[in-house]
């Protein structure tokens, strides 16, 4: 059996990126999302998840970019930036993340998963803090950042240095009982994902359960306003992952589109 789970970065991050991800769940094959704590429009991003209960909801633990959960202040702005202030005791990694989680948590929300913008949960710093909040959360699938396969994209060279830090975050996960689908996809996509290529994606997924990182969203004033490289492609994938044609390639596959809350209950997790 082939397994898609289809999940959207940055809910909470503007509102045109919010109505983005809720539309290609009503009307596409989005599946599910992760949840920013510090995002400009996370009360948005709620009063969304609770009209739409079908879409499966996580964390997406920011460690760059918006403000501190904690104190309210600005978090590094870049990864130089966060290797710095970890390095110089600047930045509590875990408190920072469990009080994000917390947060969600305390808005009504029972996040399934976790992920990290910007992909910090391969830093072995971060690492350790996610297997931790695993280990007191109970929330136990994580993303494993990793593309299948000899997936190429113009981030081609910066997937390969995320390579060398694979058996180290694998190792941690497992050592706190995190479970991950069996392969993921949309890293060397991100910016780049439009219908041919998320067409050729599908052509191409092996057997098991894979997620696929994406991000959608309208590209609008608030969004045209912030401080981010994905604008207009956020519109690109918005119309791949509502396309007539993209349903039409999983059906003929005999590809189920699942959340992680359908993995959770297939693996008999239950002791959340």
């Amino acid at each position: 059996m082939i397994q898609l789970i289809v999940n959207a970065d940055d809910f909470g991050w503007t509102r045109d990126v919010n109505e983005g991800i809720v539309y290609a769940h009503r009307n596409g094959i989005l599946t599910a999302t992760t949840l920013m704590a510090g995002g400009q429009e996370f009360d948005d991003a709620v009063r969304l998840a609770r009209q739409t209960p079908s879409l499966d909801i996580g964390c997406h633990l920011t460690l760059v970019q918006g403000p501190s959960a904690l104190t309210g202040r600005p978090l590094p702005e870049d990864i130089p930036s966060l290797l710095r202030a970890i390095a110089m005791h600047r930045l509590d990694v875990y408190s920072e993340m469990a009080a994000q989680v917390q947060k969600v948590v305390a808005a009504g929300i029972a996040p399934t998963h976790l992920d990290a913008h910007k992909h910090t949960h391969i830093l072995p710093v971060v690492a350790s803090a996610v297997a931790r909040i695993v280990r007191e959360t109970g929330i136990r699938w994580v993303r494993k950042p990793f593309d299948f396969g000899s997936l190429a994209g113009p981030t081609k060279w910066a997937a390969r240095l995320m390579q060398t830090q694979r058996s180290g975050l694998q190792r941690k996960l497992r050592e706190a009982g995190a479970v991950t689908t069996d392969h993921f996809a949309g890293f060397a996509l991100t910016g780049y994902l439009d219908e041919a290529r998320l067409l050729e994606l599908i052509e191409r997924l092996p057997e098991g359960s894979t997620e696929l990182m994406c991000h959608p969203g309208f590209c609008r004033e608030q969004l045209r306003a912030s401080r981010t490289r994905l604008k207009e492609s956020r519109e690109i994938e918005l119309r791949a992952l509502t396309s007539g044609r993209v349903r039409a390639a999983l059906e003929a596959r005999g590809i189920r589109l699942a959340n992680y809350g359908e993995l959770e209950a297939d693996h008999g997790i239950t002791d959340r």
